[in-house]
């Protein structure tokens, strides 16, 4: 498809229009990365023609954050300034539209120590955390993603630059529903209310467990959180009624598990990009609820800095359904990007839980979210199960299996 102005108008309008669903009066927060100044332009002019009163935009520069983690001390990279919390404490009295725009290059800090950026993030995400749990389910907010040359070479290295940057433009708007001739508001519109369906099925269930399978190793079984309902895609806030997809692309049905009870081991079906390092041929071992064992071809010390970050890491805060026709899948690309890798197949998440999901959850703090069994941690990490011969099966209370997944999608 050829990158037109018409193309990339369409794209911004759905962003914020569907995506976002920037409502009048609204702050907006867009970030984005300098190499895409021309694209968030369209995006925020967007914005003001939804009616936003103002579009804040926060700029980032992969080799300048280099240079920084280069040059900086630990401590001096660690520590959160007094402006710093000063907007941090501006946007829970705002409320802004979250707006990112991910371009990045993702081996942007392969070369800097594990240790460094592990205790960076650890120190600031600390600071951060009481700031994001005052607006945690409070906004609208959505990721999205641009190409830009090293991202796409990553993907495609095999490509000519200008190649590259192609395959990877048709493979982003393929993914967000984006082409000449749609109207990508009406087909969200019917993406979402599938997958609605899908969470209102399991919802009905009410199963107690899912127990995963796959002749790679996976043999693993998760307890459900009987508070906690199934979400997809479509997401509310509950300050003003307007709904937002937070992910695009979306492809996931998900809850938040019982914290701290699950048991087996899960085979990871993709690398996973954490920091800029791959974590390669993966498993990890879970008992009594908790990550205690894991080996990795490449990346295993990563995954015990992962879940060492704090007492809850180790557990699991999300359990995610994709099935292998989605068309992240179907365009046979790792993205080496979450965003998208974590909506082509089956996913957990180590980390923080989604307390929206359970009622009122919005009302509750961490603490209060965590003592009705959804996970609170400063991190939340997706890693893909999905296979194609993966199957999940719903446990009733009464000990009933039900097929939920088989050979890889809805059974």
């Amino acid at each position: 498809m050829q990158i037109t102005k018409e193309i990339l108008e369409k794209y911004a309008r759905v962003i914020v229009k569907t995506g976002a669903n920037v409502q009048p009066g609204q702050c907006v927060n867009l970030a984005a990365n300098v190499n895409q100044y021309a694209f968030a332009t369209l995006v925020a002019e967007e914005c003001y023609r939804a009616g936003a009163k103002k579009v804040n935009v926060e700029w980032s520069c992969d080799p300048l954050s280099k240079v920084h983690y280069l040059y900086q001390d630990t401590e001096v990279m660690s520590e959160t300034l007094p402006w710093e919390i000063a907007k941090m404490e501006q946007n829970v009295k705002d409320l802004p539209v979250r707006m990112l725009i991910m371009s990045g290059d993702p081996d942007a800090l392969a070369d800097i120590a594990v240790e460094k950026l592990t205790a960076v993030g650890r120190a600031r995400r600390q600071v951060a955390k009481p700031y994001r749990d005052a607006t945690d389910g409070k906004e609208q907010w959505v990721i999205v993603a641009l190409p830009s040359p090293v991202w796409a070479k990553k993907v495609f290295p095999d490509c000519s630059e200008d190649e590259a940057m192609q395959k990877l433009w048709d493979a982003i708007l393929m993914t967000v529903r984006v082409d000449e001739e749609n109207d990508p508001v009406a087909d969200w519109k019917e993406h979402t209310d599938l997958m609605g369906a899908k969470a209102n099925w399991l919802n009905q269930q009410k199963f107690k467990a899912l127990h995963y399978t796959s002749a790679n190793g996976t043999d693993f079984t998760v307890t459900l959180n009987p508070e906690a309902k199934w979400g997809a895609a479509r997401e509310v806030n509950p300050v003003n009624g307007a709904y937002y997809i937070p992910n695009m692309p979306t492809e996931e049905v998900f809850t938040s598990p019982l914290a701290g009870s699950c048991e087996g081991t899960l085979v990871a079906t993709k690398p996973l990009s954490y920091q800029s390092q791959l974590i390669e041929d993966f498993s990890i071992t879970f008992a009594e609820g908790r990550a205690v064992s894991w080996q990795a071809r490449k990346g295993e010390e990563l995954i015990g800095q992962m879940v060492a970050m704090d007492e809850n890491a180790a557990k699991l805060g999300e359990v995610a359904l994709v099935p292998k026709e989605s068309p992240v899948n179907r365009t046979g690309i790792l993205f080496y990007n979450t965003l998208f890798d974590e909506n082509a197949c089956c996913h957990l998440a180590l980390g923080a839980g989604f307390k929206e999901l359970l009622p009122n959850g919005n009302d509750l703090s961490p603490e209060e979210a965590l003592a009705h069994g959804v996970n609170d941690s400063i991190i939340h990490v997706d890693f893909m199960v999905g296979s194609e011969d993966l199957s999940i099966d719903g446990v009733k209370a009464d000990g009933t299996l039900v097929p939920v997944f088989r050979n890889g999608t809805w059974a």
